[in-house]
């Protein structure tokens, strides 16, 4: 090249390259535009969380027992080598080809890298176990669906060590071969649970090893995250049957005593045994969810959550709670923040989740206050789980939303039996409105578009605001009212040591004014054509932001008219809806989900001797109404389920 074009090739690099350096000067300020920065709501755990009434030791804290760990597996895994070298126990393969198939270049690729097909999956776990005597209660934890290579296992160390040291036997299962590209083999998963638990069967029973005469097989509970979150769930309704729902070729023979089931951030409907929703009954059930979950983005355990069912007056109970900022990874220490993949930095709002630190310790104490209840009968812990706030000190300082029912709670309307709005789920139940704007049953849609929580729920709303314009005295307050028959009150044995549940969320929709009945005009008369032409109406002002807390009040009346009345607020907290941003990018979350929140109703459970205490005249066992009376907040709107009478222990 000749000297002068050189010349002018070098000042035109220059150049370019100047530009270039200004543009990613720049980029931080165009991100400015592009990117939102972290949208938090205003926290009410300052207050919310103030108290701690629960007595019981704190079941997220280490107990006395010294912990120690081994591995057991086949011995032969070509990519892990704590399955290969440093095996305590060795076990078989298991031939999982009847749940789970790859197409054949996936088979054979995958085959390649692990050294064994579907029809040899092996049985690896690591184990957490106390150094004593035993027996002790048996936990298995399964990780979901992530990079293969990418081993999910050793995540769950923080739960291992946390609940050995307390007295119970932890395993994590090694389902890593399952991973990566697959779809549809939540049911392999499931399955090979119930295989893990015929292992420790194995080694119970055997004779001067670590593990012999030391498990506890009565007492079992399996824990998944994901897809293993649904993988319990499958396991659980798999253990009762004799056949595979999808091939009666396929015998099962397992019958464990599995007596409690957990779920952190699950998936649901991947696997649908005989097409149909998984069943769940008679089976303690736990999920837990974060709102800013960057992968599972809607509290889908919600609807396995609905489909757990108790026979009535057994014992049992189900809780789902929902975190707010805690997101999906974190609470596996080797998948940490990064939700859906190594690219989530650059997508998803890190800025806005609580540490991993915090979100696992609301981990240890609401799984280990479920295990501790369930596995070894500690009733005092089921106050966690009917209001939060009892664990007070215990929780992270962040917003829960949270569901609770069990199986002595009778339902006096869940809205699911009809079209009737008038009638009740229990025969001799009445159902009315006094001054409502809304009355109406309606699907309750999940935050995704297009998406629905398979659940009916009431939505009232109601507007006390003063009837004309000169008028500044509030409007007689709206109210609903659930009325119960002589007999059944009677049939269900009503009385002090009973509550009232109710599960109750706060909307943004705020109805307009109540509408008047309409004035009778005289038919005869003629119009003024001389009478001055209607004033055009004014523009609507834009009302600003309600900010202030909401509230209602929930009022008991007695057979004899008496009754007392107490704010909801008292027994849970009442907020809001509390918008989650889980992505970076300015307007992403609005293209990405029809709503900013997920429609999670909370769950108040109402002594009656607290009425009994507050109106002294009131007589529980005559309980007759319950009545929602929207006296506390002018305006607004409420969807309502699972009104019923529960019996406290």
């Amino acid at each position: 090249m000749a000297p002068h074009r050189l010349r002018h090739y070098r000042q035109r690099v220059t150049a370019s390259s100047l530009r270039l350096r200004t543009a990613l000067a720049a980029l931080p300020l165009l991100g400015g535009c592009l990117l939102q920065p972290p949208a938090l709501a205003p926290s009410d755990a300052p207050r919310v969380l103030a108290t701690r009434t629960i007595t019981a030791p704190n079941p997220g804290l280490p107990g006395s027992l010294a912990v120690r760990t081994l591995y057991y597996g086949h011995g032969t895994d070509k990519q892990r080598a704590e399955y290969r070298d440093s095996l305590t126990y060795r076990t078989g393969t298991v031939d999982a080809s009847p749940f789970v198939s790859y197409a054949a270049g996936v088979a054979k690729s995958r085959k390649k890298y692990w050294g064994f097909d579907t029809k040899a999956f092996p049985l690896n776990a690591r184990v957490w176990y106390p150094e004593s005597d035993g027996p002790f209660p048996l936990v298995l934890v399964v990780h979901g669906n992530h990079d293969m290579k990418d081993f999910s296992d050793p995540g769950y160390d923080w739960l291992g060590e946390l609940f050995a040291s307390r007295g119970f036997i932890v395993a994590s299962i090694d389902e890593n071969f399952l991973n990566g590209a697959s779809r549809s083999e939540n049911d392999a998963r499931g399955w090979m649970l119930l295989k893990h638990l015929e292992v420790f069967r194995a080694l119970n029973d055997s004779v001067g090893t670590p593990l012999g005469g030391r498990v506890d097989m009565s007492r079992i509970a399996l824990m998944g995250h994901s897809r293993g979150g649904e993988a319990v769930a499958v396991a659980g309704a798999f253990n009762t049957l004799a056949h595979y729902p999808d091939d009666a070729n396929q015998t099962f023979d397992f019958g464990f005593d599995i007596r409690a089931l957990v779920a952190i951030a699950p998936v649901d409907g991947q696997y649908k045994p005989a097409d149909k929703w998984t069943p769940l009954r008679d089976i303690p059930y736990l999920v837990i969810h974060g709102t800013h979950d960057g992968d599972v983005s809607t509290f889908s355990g919600l609807t396995q959550y609905d489909r757990v069912r108790f026979t009535p007056g057994t014992d049992h109970f189900k809780s789902a709670i929902l975190m707010y900022r805690a997101n999906h990874g974190q609470w596996n220490t080797r998948w940490n923040n990064r939700d859906n993949g190594k690219t989530s930095g650059r997508r998803l709002a890190l800025g806005s989740l609580i540490s991993g630190e915090e979100q696992r310790q609301f981990g240890r104490v609401m799984i280990g206050g479920f295990l501790e209840a369930t596995l070894r009968d500690q009733h005092e812990y089921r106050a966690l789980f009917r209001d939060h706030r009892s664990a007070g000190d215990w929780l992270p300082p962040t917003m829960y939303t949270a569901r609770y029912a069990d199986g002595r709670e009778r339902t006096l309307a869940n809205f699911e039996e009809d079209i009737d709005l008038t009638t009740g789920s229990a025969r001799g139940v009445r159902l009315r409105g006094d001054s409502l704007s809304t009355w109406r049953e309606f699907d309750l849609p999940f935050r995704s578009t297009n998406s629905s929580q398979r659940n009916t729920a009431l939505r009232l709303g109601w507007n006390n605001a003063p009837a004309g314009r000169d008028s500044t005295t509030p409007r007689w307050p709206a109210r609903f009212t659930v009325s119960l028959s002589d007999s059944l009150r009677t049939a269900w044995q009503v009385s002090g040591k009973s509550a009232v549940t109710l599960s109750l969320m706060v909307t943004e929709q705020t109805p307009g004014p109540r509408k008047t009945p309409p004035v009778a005009r005289d038919s005869s008369a003629r119009p003024d054509s001389t009478a001055p032409a209607p004033r055009p109406k004014p523009a609507p002002k834009k009302v600003p932001k309600d900010t202030t807390p909401p509230d209602l009040s929930v009022e008991l009346v007695d057979v004899a008219g008496r009754s007392a009345r107490i704010a909801l607020s008292e027994f849970g907290p009442v907020r809001r809806p509390v918008s989650s941003y889980v992505y970076r990018r300015a307007g992403r979350d609005k293209q990405r989900f029809a709503a900013l929140f997920e429609q999670v109703l909370h769950t108040y459970v109402l002594p009656l001797d607290r009425f009994a205490q507050a109106a002294p005249g009131f007589a529980p066992a005559a309980l007759a109404e319950i009545r929602l009376v929207f006296d506390r907040t002018s305006i607004g709107t409420v969807h309502v389920d699972d009104l019923g009478i529960t019996r406290l222990p």
